[in-house]
């Protein structure tokens, strides 16, 4: 199975996305992974629908909108108007999550739910079946550049095990300090997709970064 790669441009300089864009692009790239913050549900702010179809314009690669917002129903057709291609959102943010899914799969969007790593997997058991993918954080959601958390690997391994359970195999995306250095481990345990913000973006040279990352993935 490809790996697939999705730099986040959180890490980017936002007064230069198109070239951020471009070289992510260069680095062989799968998607451009979005980070959506409210200032509410995470301690950040960052962007919304507006910044994103500017971004839709300007790259041939899907967007992958991460929503970590409060009131995330409300957005669902915005993200799908400016041209997302997949949108996930916190269990905690949904208080009817299977609507919410069912509502971003309606607007013609793939869906998934982002687990914090104080979330439990077993949240997922009865929505298990209709997610195209999980979120992994492996970091607490807000910011780029922090730490792995170690224990990310066992509960990537516990979201695999569950859709097997449930006869589903989601792709499992992990979100938060991914590097070279543990991609190998990531892909073992059942990592997909793997959003790489400082890892990439944040590097003096992105387009070599973003290969180095598929060269790892790959060798796993």
């Amino acid at each position: 199975m490809r790996i697939e790669l999705a730099p986040s441009i959180l890490s980017a300089d936002f007064a230069r996305l198109a070239d951020a864009l471009a070289a992510i692009e260069a680095g062989g790239a799968d998607v451009v992974h979005v980070d959506v913050m409210d200032g509410h549900f995470v301690p950040n702010l960052t962007i919304g629908p507006p910044v994103v179809a500017a971004l839709k314009k300007a790259t041939r690669l899907p967007l992958d909108c991460h929503l970590m917002i409060e009131n995330a129903d409300r957005w669902i057709a915005p993200f799908a108007d400016a041209g997302a291609a997949r949108l996930s959102v916190h269990v905690e943010a949904c208080p009817h999550l299977h609507r919410t899914i069912q509502a971003i799969r309606a607007a013609g969007m793939k869906a998934g739910a982002a687990l914090n790593p104080a979330t439990p997997v077993e949240s997922l058991r009865e929505i298990a079946a209709d997610l195209d993918f999980v979120v992994v954080m492996s970091v607490n959601p807000g910011f780029g550049g922090q730490s792995f958390i170690p224990g990310s690997l066992d509960k990537i391994r516990r979201v695999a095990a569950l859709g097997a359970e449930r006869g589903a195999a989601p792709l499992i995306q992990v979100d938060g300090g991914v590097s070279v250095r543990n991609v190998a481990e990531l892909v073992r345990a059942g990592a997909g997709s793997l959003v790489a913000g400082a890892a990439v973006c944040g590097a003096a040279d992105p387009v070599a970064a973003a290969r180095a990352l598929r060269a790892a993935a790959e060798a796993a």
